[in-house]
């Protein structure tokens, strides 16, 4: 057997068009094992990946809501049914291809320390000219290097860690990545960045109305994620809070009955904005860039706290997770 097909690969998508046909032709050089996780699309995405080679899998929605921990897992199983199944899997999403010579990387990685549980790189945005939305994206995406809390979608993961923490949390519909590290890590198992890149993202994000769906859906995981693991999302989620729904509050109190607490308020935002900007300054961003960055972080809190309330309303009535698309 060759060492490409020690390793599997899960590929999952959703009317993902040309992206997923650039994401499947990046590992045709890579791996032999490749199978692509299908959540309703309508744009012939299946057969495009079957004429690619790919093993496919058909998911449902009738028995459940279609969300990216479910393809992962049936991803998952497809590979593990094989009679000799590879130690290592690949995930990568369907709006991303793969940097050639990240698997003999991120293999050597796990073969070397067997206290991981998982190795990640870095992804980066296509095209970040095309939009702030991309260019936020691509900025958020480069990370430092090293032993990490949690990492996106892309990831090389031992299998049999996989299978001991039960895989992803098919009801975790954004964030679901971050709540399978935590686990993993509290099974006793290290996350490592590799320094190198991994994968090309094509977020394709041109419009307000896509970062906001975007932003809606990341405060539905911070609130979901949070309240299975207390201990995470701690920060995010007192900000969330605090910035989107406690101080717009006592400036609209002020701006109407008490003209002190309007002004303390709009410094206290002001103030917010200013660090944000020297944050973002520090961790290289230019000036001009860090300043409408800056914008989009103080506005993102409106969408997240509606996700957050989203979430809440759902667990509450009792309703079923499903997925907020942005694109």
């Amino acid at each position: 057997m060759s060492a490409r097909a020690q390793i599997g690969a899960v590929v999952i998508g959703r009317n993902e068009g040309q992206r997923l046909l650039n994401c499947l032709s990046s590992m045709q050089n890579e791996i032999d094992l490749v199978v692509y996780v299908d959540s309703g699309s309508n744009d012939g995405s299946l057969a495009s990946a079957e004429e690619m080679n790919a093993e496919t899998v058909l998911l449902s929605d009738e028995d459940a809501p279609f969300t990216a921990a479910r393809a992962r897992n049936a991803g998952f199983d497809k590979i593990m049914a094989r009679p000799d199944p590879p130690e290592l899997i690949q995930f990568v999403d369907g709006d991303c291809a793969l940097e050639p010579g990240f698997l003999t990387h991120a293999a050597a990685a796990l073969e070397k320390d067997q206290t991981l549980g998982l190795v990640t790189g870095w992804r980066t945005e296509v095209d970040t000219g095309v939009s702030i939305y991309n260019e936020m994206c691509h900025f958020e995406w480069h990370r430092p290097a090293g032993e990490i809390m949690a990492c996106g979608g892309d990831m090389m993961v031992r299998s049999g860690a996989f299978e001991q923490i039960g895989g992803f949390n098919p009801e975790v519909i954004a964030a679901e990545d971050d709540e399978f590290c935590t686990r993993l890590r509290k099974a006793g198992y290290k996350l490592v960045r590799l320094p190198i890149p991994m994968t090309h993202h094509d977020a394709n994000m041109t419009s307000f109305s896509q970062w906001w769906s975007r932003a809606v859906r990341t405060g539905h995981g911070f609130e979901q994620v949070n309240d299975l693991h207390p201990d995470y999302f701690v920060r995010e989620r007192h900000r969330m809070w605090i910035y989107g729904a406690v101080l717009p509050l006592l400036t609209l109190v002020g701006a109407i009955l008490f003209w002190p607490l309007f002004v303390i308020a709009s410094l206290v935002y002001l103030s917010s904005y200013i660090r944000t900007v020297k944050g973002l300054s520090v961790d290289g961003l230019p000036t001009g860039r860090a300043l409408k960055h800056a914008v989009f972080i103080f506005l993102s809190k409106f969408p997240n706290l509606i996700g957050a309330a989203m979430y809440r309303k759902r667990k509450r009535l009792g309703r079923e997770m499903e997925i907020i698309e942005y694109k």
